[in-house]
This record gives structure tokens, sequence and C-alpha cells, in this order.
């Protein structure tokens, strides 16, 4: 009898280590659902003109990151360096839509995440479908065509039964729908989804408050109210897809990362270096069926400074894959994340046909910006913003009228300065520049954060001093011109 309990005892005691060992070697999904040209406007960030009830779920049951700013504020760059862990300005992938047609690779050390994941055992996928309905774009957007497929499928199906996945979801959201190009000039511009019967009118011109470095202009206002109306579709998106994962019995080991891939779409947003083309949102919400990091608090918010490439080590180390050595981006859960970061590195370059160099850093409170040669600012050309943003060309009128003052007429200004000093406390919107009286804390912060940026430059390779040559330049000009034409005023 006492060796029968023995034995007994031995075999559960198999058994549950057994289970223990399962359990540690089974890794979790990953879901990356992307929104696309979006700031703070949440629900759960505090805006009260729109309707995300989903992406307040995700806040309410995971961990929302309030100071998270993306590497470049557009789409290519951004994304090149959160699918790699690396600063697009050291990869060379930091000018718009860049090495599409010649023999580029990345350098050694750099490798898309996905083939990460591949290689310890995910399928990867990037998702524009589920069961016949569009919640994605299937958006790649990177400035590296020469590594070998992204993805291993495009397709919700493969994924069911085939654990451990990852999957990427852009959604469609923010963004103008310029697609038909052959009969552009004859269609009114759109944002994606303005027809769709399902868009809610919460915002609208009456209510809404645009930032004040717009005129107060029925414009402006309508504009806003779109945008703003669209983040609430997008929120459609994604209740769909965490119902999908529901309905599969996969969302308790799923962890779901939602973030942008940029800030807002608006003419002072998108391509610039202000918190509204950097500033993007991050939640993490984490599965039951795996033990949750410490950080992971169901409605906890963390105030930290986040690059957005951040999610890259992160999102290894989920997998259980430790960190490559020299990757940018830092883990912020578990056990081995490091200190947090005390700043925020972006990059701005050459956009379509439009040439800038900008770079920036920010901390918690404080934004540096510095203009190189040749100074481009909001009113510098680009055929894209001038055809799709409404509000572009009324600014150009209104300027041309005498009509504009204080932070309208500044973004008509020709020259950008050398430097800008912005105290994101006192001034959110950024439009009282500190650079040039530096007193006090003004002029401590401007110290401290243009020799943070000095050492950023030289510690990571900053390729941005490096010149395109014109051939490579030049057909972005024609590419643009027939896509949306040259305004008038610009026509030699």
């Amino acid at each position: 009898m006492k060796r029968s309990c023995f034995l007994l005892t031995v075999l559960l005691l198999t058994l549950a280590l057994a289970s223990t060992l399962a359990a540690q070697s089974r890794r979790p999904n990953v879901v990356w659902i992307v929104a696309e040209n979006a700031n703070l406007e949440f629900g759960c960030y505090g805006e009260k003109l729109v309707s995300t009830p989903n992406v307040d779920r995700l806040a309410a049951e995971g961990m929302r990151y309030t100071r998270v700013f993306s590497t470049a504020p557009v789409c290519a760059p951004s994304r090149s360096a959160f699918m790699t862990g690396f600063y697009q300005t050291t990869t060379d992938t930091h000018h718009m839509r860049s090495h599409r047609s010649d023999d580029f690779r990345l350098p050694e050390g750099a490798q898309p995440l996905t083939h990460r994941l591949k290689e310890a055992g995910y399928i990867t996928a990037n998702i524009k479908q589920i069961d016949g309905e569009v919640v994605g774009t299937g958006k790649l957007d990177l400035n590296f065509v020469n590594e070998g497929p992204i993805y291993d499928t495009d397709d919700w199906a493969a994924l069911k039964g085939s654990q451990p996945f990852f999957a990427q979801i852009n959604m469609p959201e923010a963004e103008y729908d310029i697609y038909d190009r052959k009969t552009w000039k004859k269609q009114r511009v759109q944002w994606v989804g303005e027809d769709d019967p399902r868009l809610p009118s919460i915002a609208t011109p009456e209510n809404v408050t645009p930032p004040p470095y717009y005129p107060d202009h029925p414009i402006v206002r309508e504009e806003w109210a779109r945008y703003l109306n669209t983040t609430s579709l997008m929120d459609f998106h994604v209740g769909r897809i965490l119902r999908q994962l529901e309905e599969d019995g996969t969302l308790e080991d799923t962890v779901v990362l939602f973030f942008a891939d940029n800030g807002r779409m608006e003419p002072r947003g998108i391509h610039w270096c202000y918190d509204s083309g950097l500033h993007v949102p991050l939640i993490v919400r984490w599965p039951r069926n795996f033990p949750a990091p410490p950080q992971i608090q169901p409605g906890a918010v963390n105030e930290d400074v986040v690059s957005l490439l951040d999610v890259t080590a992160t999102t290894l180390a989920i997998a259980g894959l430790d960190r490559p050595a020299g990757m940018h981006g830092r883990n912020l859960l578990g056990t081995d994340v490091g200190p947090p970061r005390t700043y925020a590195f972006s990059a701005r370059d050459r956009i379509d046909e439009t040439q800038a160099r900008v770079r920036t850093v920010r901390d918690r409170r404080w934004r540096y910006i510095r203009n190189y040669p040749p100074h481009a600012t909001v009113a510098t050309l680009n055929r894209y913003k001038e055809k799709c943003f409404l509000i572009m060309p009324l600014l150009r009128r209104l300027h041309a009228a005498g009509e504009l003052d204080g932070p309208p007429l500044a973004l008509m200004a020709e020259r950008a300065p050398d430097e800008e000093l912005y105290d994101t406390h006192a001034d959110p919107h950024q439009i009282v520049n500190l650079a040039a009286s530096p007193h006090g804390e003004h002029g401590e912060a401007l110290l401290r954060l243009r020799a943070a940026l000095d050492t950023w430059i030289a510690e990571t390779g900053d390729r941005g001093h490096i010149p395109e040559p014109p051939e490579v330049v030049a057909p972005f000009t024609q590419e643009m011109h027939d896509w949306f034409g040259t305004p008038t005023w610009h026509r030699p």
C-alpha cells in the first residue's frame, strides 16, 4: 500500500512538472494593430468627441503609455525603424520611399523583426481581411525590399491552430483616399471611410476645437471633425479584430499591442517634428493564460519616455527572444528592461520631392528641434499635401490676402529657425519658441537637449548629412506632379 501511494505521488509530481514545463515552453501570440497617422485622440486618452470603446477596452485591460514618440513623422522611415529596432538614420532608410529600385540591403546586424520571429518558430502574417471583411490595408511601406518575404501569409485562417503566431494589421484610417490616381483630378478629396455608413458623426464643425496654430475657419473645422470621426471608424475595425480573437479562442493567448506609425493627419502634424507629428498612442494588453510581467497592471498608465522602436525589442522579449546586440530599441516588459529612457530621438529627411533635414529630441517636458538647410517649413511645397490637405490652399489664400496673424501666420514662414525649444507643459501645441531667449530653466534645457542630440547623432551614425544624388531625387518631383499636379503659384 505504501509503495502504491509512493508511486502515485511520484506520478502526480511528474505530471505536474511536465505540465509546468509545457506551460513554460508555450509562447504567446502577438498581434500588432497599427493605426495610420494618429495622435492621442482616443477616449482613453481623454478625447471626448470620438467613440473608441474597443481601444478604450484595451487600455482598461492593459497598460496605456502616454509619452511614446515615433522616430519619424511619416510612415516609411518610421516603419523601417520599428520593423528592425534600429533608427532609420542609422540603417540608411531615413528618406521617404527610398531604395525601392536598387540593390540596397539592410546593414549587418539589422533584419526584419518577422524574420527573427520566424526563426524562433512563429508564423507571421500581414492581415487584410477576416472572413472576407476588410480590416487592414496590408501596408508594408518599408525602405528595404531585398530582404526576402517579410511575412508568411496574409490569411487570417492560416493562423488557426498555428500557434505561436505574429500578426500585423494596419488600419485603413486615418488616411486620404488617393488610390484612383488616373481620375484623381476629377475626385473630391476624401478621408478613407468617409462614405462608410458605420462612420459616426460625433465630431462636427460646430463642436470641435482645432489647434490654435490654424485659423478659425469652416474648412479647418470640417477637416478636424473628419479626422476625429475617422478615428471612431478605426475603432470599429479594432473591435472586429478583438471579436475574431475571442471567437477563435486565442484572445487570452495573445499579447495585443495597439500603436500608430506616426502622428496625426494634418499639415503641421505628419511630416513635421512637433508632438503633433511624433506623439503616438501605445497600449499593451496581456493575455490571461500567461503570467503577466510586473509592469502590466490592468488599467495602469505609464508616463515614461518611450521610443516607438521599443516595440521591436519588447515583441522579441514577449516571444522569449533576447534583444540583439546593438539594437536601438529597448524592451519595456519583464525583468530585463534596464532604466527608462531619458530622451526620445526623431528625425525627418526627404519626403517625396520635398527635401528637408530635421532632428529632434524629447524628454518628459521639453522638445528641442534642430533645422538644417534648406530650413524647410510647413509652407514649403509638397504636392501631396497641397492636393489632399485642404487647409494648405486655405492658408495660402488667407496669407496672400493678409488675413493671417499669430501662430497661423508663423506657419507660412519661408525659413525655419536654426533651433526650436518648447515647454510642452506650458505650451502643449508648441507655438512659443524659447530657443531665442535661453534664460533660467529654458537655457538649461536648451544646452542639455542640444548636447543630447549631438551625442545621439554621433553615437548612432546618423547618415542625414550625406546628400542623395540629384538623379535619385528628380524622379520624385515628376512622380508627384503626375499624381497631384503642381500648384499654379509654383509653376515656372
